[in-house]
């Protein structure tokens, strides 16, 4: 994950789960933080959204599998602007 990215998601994580000891890698997934249910999961991609001014469509979160893919489609959008 590019450095700047990475630092932002980590910050956004550890505020939206109320839990300042997340580390993400690439390989993040929903199974590595308990928390991390369906609801959830609704509320992070909004704050993602909110913390990079950009908007996901329903087939772009319904296509991230991990950390990295969510990265990677930041890093696409914030490059398209």
């Amino acid at each position: 994950m590019e450095n700047v990215i990475a630092e932002r998601l980590t910050q956004t994580f550890r505020s939206t789960f109320g839990k300042s000891d997340i580390q993400l890698s690439r390989g993040t997934t929903a199974a590595d933080i308990k928390e991390w249910d369906s609801l959830m999961h609704i509320n992070l991609i909004v704050a993602v959204e909110r913390e990079f001014r950009v908007r996901f469509t329903t087939l772009e979160v319904m296509s991230l599998s991990n950390v990295g893919d969510l990265a990677d489609t930041i890093a696409r959008k914030i490059n398209k602007e």
